[in-house]
């Protein structure tokens, strides 16, 4: 074998080597720490927290129900003054376009 392919695939293996080492010590080390968690969690979020939250969340909801109520009844008024307008425009006839 030329010499060149030796060196290639000697780079080769050694770079294989070196990945599969470092990704079986990641493995590793997440298992060890999945070892080490404590088996029941306590939320770091309080009742009170939750509690704020929740009132907010609620207060949002009834702001925004307030815009959409202002926006249909904008949308009713201005349909409703749109349509006398229309009755004073002239109305769409059969139009002969040249050819």
């Amino acid at each position: 074998m030329p010499p060149g392919v030796v060196l290639v695939m000697l780079v080769a293996a050694s770079a294989t080597v070196a990945i599969v080492k470092i990704i079986a010590s990641t493995i590793l080390r997440l298992k060890e720490g999945d070892r080490h968690a404590p088996a029941s969690t306590v939320s770091s979020i309080s009742d009170e927290r939750i509690a704020r939250i929740e009132a907010s969340v609620e207060a949002i909801a009834i702001e925004v129900e307030r815009i959409s109520e202002g926006q249909r009844f904008t949308t009713k008024l201005l349909s409703e003054h749109s349509q006398p307008i229309q009755s004073f425009l002239p109305k769409p006839g059969k139009f002969d376009t040249p050819h």
